[in-house]
C-alpha cells in the first residue's frame, strides 16, 4: 500500500490511502495559513509515489518544488513534532509552462478543441449569442472548415455576417447585432493575450502524464502569474478545457493503488464564479466521472463554500487551515465549513477553525473502505523541497534540460477557416471580374488596342487581389455587388 503524509500532532499521524487519491479534495483558509505550502507537500508526495501532477503556480512561489530545501531550526523541530522518518531535503522532476511562453514551454488548443460552451463563457455571452456561436461550429464542421485560431473565429463571423439569409433557413437566425458582439468580445479577448493561447501546435496532454527514469511523477507546474493577473476567465478556462479534454481522452482505468494524474487547481472559486448552469453542471458531471480514468482533481481556495455543494460534496480530503470570524456573515460561513467534516468528539471544529495558527490545518481524509474519517487537528508536515521560488538561472536550466524544449515553441499556422474563406472569396472576386469584362462593350482606344488595361479595369482587379484583408474583402464585395446587381 502507498500513503502520502499529510502531517501530525501529539504522537497522531494522518495519512492519505494513495489508492484515495483519486476521490478529489480541498484546500482552503484565509490568505496567508499555509495553503501553498499545503499544496506543495502534497505534490511532493504523489510524486514521490510515481504519480505525474499538474499545478497552477498564481503567485510565482511553487517553483522552489523543483530544487532541495535548506536546513532551517524550525524544520528540524516540526519533523520532530510530527515523527517523520527519513526525513531529508530534495529536488522534484518538473516541467515549465505558460500560455505566454515567457516562464515555460508554451502552452496552445485550438478553438474547435475548447468548444463552444467554455468558448461562450469565457467570451461572456448571452444566450442568443452563445446560441449563435454553436453555429458558427456546426457550420464550420458541415462545410470542412477547421477553426484553429482567432482569425479563423473572426473569418466565420464575417462570412456568416455575409450569408446570413442563405444560413438562416437551416441554423436559424443569425443577427448582425450577435455577431458584432462576438467579435468586440473576440477583441478583448485577444488584448488580454488569448491568441497565444488558440493554435497549434496544440499540447499533448500525454505530455502531463511523465514520469523520469526513478520513477518519480513530474510535476507540470503552469506559470499563471501574469494569465491571472491579465485574464482571470481565461485561466479558469484553460483549467476547465484541460479537465473536459483529460475525460474525453483518457481510457477507463478503475479503482488502481493510487492515480493516474492528479490536477491542483488555485483559485478555484473562479472556475464558478458567473458560470452558467449548464456549464456548471458539466463540471460536476466531469469530478464525478472522471475519478474513473484515475485523475484526482484538487480545489484550493479560501473558503469551500467557494466550490458548487454538488461538487465539494465529492471531495473526499478535505484540508482546512484558519478562517477569521470578524462579522456575523463570517460566523456563519465558519459554522458551514465545520459542518462538512466528520464530528470528532475531541475536538469542537467550529471554535479549533478560529484558532488554528499557520501551518496548522484541520484534516480529513478517506478510510479505505471510502468512508470519512474523522477530522483531527495536526500540523502540515514541512516540504523537502525549497519553500517559495527559484532563481531565474535555476528556471532556465530547468528548461534547457526539458525533454519538451523546442517541441512546442514554434507556432504552426496551417490551411483552416481562415485561408480556405480567403480563397473562396478571391475565386468569387475573380469571376465578377471576368463576368464584368465579358459585359463590357468593345473599346477601340488607342490604349486598347496596345493591349493596355482601361483604368476601371486596372482598379477592379487591383481590389481583387488585396481580398486577403478584411477592408479589402468588404470593398470588394460592395463593389462587385453594386456593378453585377447582386446582393451585398
Amino acid at each position: 500500500m502507498q500513503e502520502i503524509l499529510i502531517g501530525g500532532q501529539n504522537g497522531t499521524q494522518v495519512i492519505m490511502d494513495a489508492a484515495m487519491g483519486n476521490r478529489h479534495g480541498m484546500i482552503s483558509g484565509a490568505t496567508g495559513t499555509g495553503k501553498t505550502i499545503t499544496l506543495q507537500i502534497l505534490a511532493e508526495g504523489f510524486s514521490k509515489i510515481g504519480v505525474p501532477v499538474f499545478l497552477a503556480d498564481i503567485k510565482g512561489d511553487l517553483s522552489g518544488i523543483t530544487v532541495p530545501g535548506q536546513p532551517h531550526e524550525k524544520i528540524s523541530e516540526r519533523v520532530q513534532q510530527i515523527g517523520i522518518a527519513n526525513y531529508q531535503h530534495h529536488g522534484n522532476p518538473a516541467v515549465f509552462w505558460d500560455i505566454f511562453a515567457k516562464m515555460g514551454h508554451p502552452v496552445r488548443t485550438t478553438i474547435s478543441d475548447m468548444g463552444p460552451l467554455l468558448l461562450s463563457n469565457l467570451l461572456e455571452l448571452n444566450d442568443t449569442q452563445t446560441g449563435v456561436l454553436y453555429s458558427c461550429f456546426k457550420i464550420a464542421d458541415d462545410n470542412g472548415l477547421l477553426l484553429l485560431d482567432l482569425k479563423d473565429l473572426r473569418s466565420m463571423l464575417r462570412w456568416m455576417g455575409d450569408e446570413s439569409k442563405e444560413l438562416q433557413t437551416e441554423y436559424g437566425n443569425i443577427s448582425d447585432a450577435s455577431l458584432g458582439a462576438i467579435q468586440r468580445q473576440l477583441l478583448v479577448l485577444e488584448e488580454q493575450g488569448a491568441e497565444m493561447f488558440f493554435g497549434e501546435p496544440a499540447i499533448q496532454l500525454g505530455d502531463f502524464c511523465k514520469t523520469d527514469f526513478s520513477g518519480n511523477g513530474v510535476i507540470s507546474i503552469l506559470d499563471a502569474t501574469e494569465l491571472n493577473r491579465k485574464s482571470p476567465r481565461l485561466y479558469a478556462a484553460f483549467l476547465l478545457w484541460l479537465l473536459s479534454d483529460l475525460f474525453e481522452t483518457l481510457p477507463e482505468v478503475g479503482d488502481s493503488d493510487r492515480p493516474k494524474l492528479v490536477l491542483f487547481f488555485d483559485e478555484a472559486h473562479l472556475l464558478f464564479d458567473q458560470a452558467p448552469k449548464v456549464l456548471v453542471d458539466k463540471i460536476e458531471q466531469i469530478v464525478r466521472l472522471i475519478r474513473s480514468k484515475g485523475v484526482g482533481v484538487y480545489f484550493i481556495s479560501q473558503s469551500p463554500l467557494d466550490i458548487p455543494e454538488d461538487i465539494l460534496g465529492q471531495l473526499g480530503l478535505k484540508i482546512q487551515h484558519a478562517l477569521r470570524a470578524y462579522t456575523p456573515k463570517d460566523q456563519q460561513v465558519i459554522k458551514s465549513v465545520a459542518g462538512t467534516f466528520r464530528s470528532n468528539p475531541k475536538l469542537d471544529t467550529e471554535t479549533v477553525i478560529q484558532e488554528l495558527k499557520t501551518g496548522e490545518a484541520l484534516v480529513s481524509v478517506l478510510n479505505k473502505d471510502g468512508s470519512p474519517a474523522p477530522v483531527e487537528r495536526i500540523f502540515i508536515r514541512p516540504p523537502e523541497s525549497q519553500l517559495g521560488s527559484i532563481s531565474p538561472q535555476q528556471r532556465d536550466e530547468i528548461m534547457r534540460r526539458s525533454p519538451f524544449s523546442g517541441r512546442y515553441e514554434q507556432e504552426i499556422d496551417r490551411e483552416s477557416a481562415y485561408e480556405l474563406l480567403k480563397k473562396k472569396a478571391e475565386r468569387q472576386a475573380d469571376k465578377a471580374v471576368e463576368e464584368l469584362q465579358i459585359k463590357q462593350p468593345e473599346k477601340t482606344t488607342s490604349s486598347q488596342s496596345r493591349g493596355r488595361q482601361s483604368v476601371g479595369e486596372a482598379l477592379l482587379k487591383s481590389a481583387a487581389r488585396s481580398i486577403g484583408s478584411t477592408v479589402g474583402r468588404q470593398i470588394i464585395r460592395g463593389i462587385m455587388g453594386s456593378l453585377l446587381g447582386g446582393r451585398r
